[in-house]
């Protein structure tokens, strides 16, 4: 009892060190004057390129676009406060667009902040349990896979903004989705198209001329202008912006677009569910809203985590997993209360700021900050934004996000097995959503590990001389060469090959110092081998038990057995074991004659 008081005082003492991991080190290394001004600077430029960001990831969601700048300004500072990466910036993202809709769509905006309420419990959960390095085991051909896939699926959104489409109805999947747009076809406006392709123009060109300036800070205001003068020299040239498409009953007043207010103390469950109507809070509402909470939680876990580590390749920097999941679960907890959507790290955003000088996580707090000051001051300018120029921001994004040149690669290069993991996590996560495609890409991937880790164990039989003994084995000798992992997949293979030696053998040396690990099967497998060889009257020597398959053969209760089962260190001793096996038993003739002289006798 006393150990167990002692280990769980430990686990408490080191989850209090979690929180602000970060920003603990980089003022015990020292923060100067200058690092403040680059953070600053920094700060300021990414809070800009989060600004229409922010509002087109809410309205992608099917939320009013204040509750994106709601997210990147309390959940970005949060999480940059408690957080266990210098450099990450925190905030809406596109991964959660395929999450989070179908959730709005199914128990409105209300069950969105519940759900979202609910992950950032789950999230807290894995920090003070210290599972951040279990993000680590989820493949590669996976996460590209499904990232590819929400890439796809975002870009598709999309096409009814920059069309100015108006499809009836929300549809949650795909190829709904598709057909609603398809019908709509005739609600085309080339107003909305032209606004659209030009902002995604210079999105795309104005980075080839310099990355001095971020694309979207010329864009996007270059799109409102012009949008504006069209509108007001050309009759009947009309766009639909975040003024006309928004508005907000603020008081007894009617606000259009964005209001002009920070992010106020609320509930979650007052905000209205689904079609406007009150949200009843009960247990039925969060079972139902579990799956959904549980997606969150892992994508801004996998997100986040993923984020971290670009951060650490470009600024040679190390990141804490488990304080971030800490901060990202607290960041998630607190920004429903000011009605803001989930947040996860922004590897865009992330890399921006660190391009732009920044160096602690002050420079994420300064780009929160700049959010809250843009809405107080520039709420009325937002508002004339277009919506199909913010559609074409999340086009680029999407391209980005997809990164279609590292998925041809893999394609060409990878396994054809790593292949078919990622093409199924794309398909999966468009036709149906991310859980799936994860859970089941997971699956195949670690059904794969374990056919490979089944071809890498391999097991030998050697009669006669063998390189690793230091000298001949006697006749009725073999040695059972096993080499790998002694666990699920490999561990039947492995001990089949015992069926070949027969009865030819009178002793049989088990040599595992190549063994590293064994698992319950490995186990198994050995104790029917084990017990096969009793049966034949054969004896069996293990040779060279690493310390975790000796601690499991100890804890199964297999110890040595004179005449059935020996357990040697090394090949000499083995050896002599056999030897001694295989000398005739001393019968009372054989014992007369070697020990009295010629007429002696002896009584038995």
């Amino acid at each position: 009892m006393p150990h167990t008081r002692l280990r769980s005082r430990e686990m408490s003492t080191s989850a209090a060190y979690l929180p602000g991991a970060a920003m603990r080190a980089v003022l015990k290394e020292g923060y100067s004057s200058a690092e403040l001004k680059a953070d600053i600077l920094a700060g300021v430029v990414v809070g800009i390129v989060a600004l229409p960001l922010s509002m087109a990831l809410a309205i992608a969601v099917g939320a009013p676009p204040q509750h994106g700048l709601y997210t990147a300004i309390i959940g970005g500072f949060v999480v940059a406060l408690l957080g266990g990466s210098r450099l990450q910036v925190t905030g809406p993202t596109a991964a959660f667009v395929v999450i989070l809709a179908p959730v709005v769509a199914r128990f409105g905006l209300g069950g969105l902040l519940i759900a979202g309420l609910m992950a950032g419990m789950i999230l807290v959960i894995m920090g003070l349990f210290r599972l951040g390095r279990l993000i680590e085991f989820i493949p590669h051909p996976v996460t590209t896979g499904f990232t590819a896939g929400i890439a796809i699926v975002i870009a598709t959104m999309q096409i009814k903004d920059l069309l100015g489409l108006e499809p009836t109805g929300l549809h949650d999947h795909f190829f709904e989705r598709i057909k609603s747009m398809w019908d709509a076809r005739g609600t085309f406006k080339i107003a909305e198209m032209g606004i659209g392709l030009g902002t995604l123009a210079v999105l795309v060109g104005f980075p080839r001329l310099t990355r001095r300036l971020p694309a979207p800070l010329i864009a996007l205001p270059l799109a409102a202008l012009v949008g504006w003068l069209l509108g007001r020299f050309i009759p009947g040239f009309h766009v639909e912006t975040i003024g006309t498409q928004f508005h907000t009953v603020v008081g007894n007043h009617v606000v259009s677009g964005i209001p002009q207010l920070p992010p106020l103390p609320m509930l979650p469950w007052h905000v209205p569910g689904p079609h406007g109507e009150p949200l009843v809070l009960n247990f039925a509402l969060v079972q139902d809203l579990m799956p959904a909470a549980f997606a969150i939680a892992m994508l801004g876990a996998i997100e986040s985590l993923l984020c971290a580590v670009v951060a650490d390749g470009m600024a040679r920097t190390k990141h804490d997993p488990d304080a971030e999941l800490l901060a990202l679960g607290v960041g998630n907890l607190a920004v429903p209360f000011f009605g803001g959507i989930p947040a996860t790290g922004a590897i865009a955003r992330t890399a921006t700021s660190f391009r732009f000088g920044a160096r602690s996580p002050v420079a994420a707090m300064v780009h929160s900050v700049t959010v809250l000051a843009a809405v107080l001051l520039l709420a009325p300018l937002i508002g004339f934004l277009p919506m199909g120029s913010l559609a074409a921001l999340l086009l680029v994004v999407a391209w980005n996000m997809a990164d279609a040149k590292h998925v041809v690669r893999i394609l060409r290069v990878a396994p054809r097995s790593d292949c078919a993991v990622l093409l199924v996590c794309l398909g999966l996560t468009v036709v149906f959503d991310m859980v799936i495609a994860v859970t089941v890409g997971v699956v195949l991937a670690a059904l794969l590990f374990m056919r490979r880790m089944a071809a890498v164990t391999r097991a030998e039989i050697a009669v006669g001389e063998h390189p690793a003994l230091p000298r001949p084995l006697p006749p009725g000798v073999v040695v059972y060469d096993i080499a790998g992992p002694l666990f699920f997949g490999a561990a039947e293979k492995a001990m089949a090959t015992l069926e070949a030696i027969g009865d030819r053998a009178h002793v049989v040396i088990l040599r595992m110092d190549l063994v590293p690990i064994m698992d319950a099967t490995g186990l198994v497998a050995l104790e029917s081998a084990l017990s096969q060889l009793e049966h034949r009257r054969c004896l069996a020597v293990i040779l060279g038990l690493q310390p975790q398959p000796s601690r499991v053969l100890r804890d199964a209760g297999i110890e040595a057995r004179p005449g059935k089962l020996e357990i040697r260190p090394d090949a000499e001793s083995a050896i002599r074991a056999a030897e001694e096996h295989l000398k005739p038993p001393l019968t009372a003739r054989r014992l007369r004659k070697n020990l009295l002289p010629p007429g002696g006798d002896v009584t038995i």
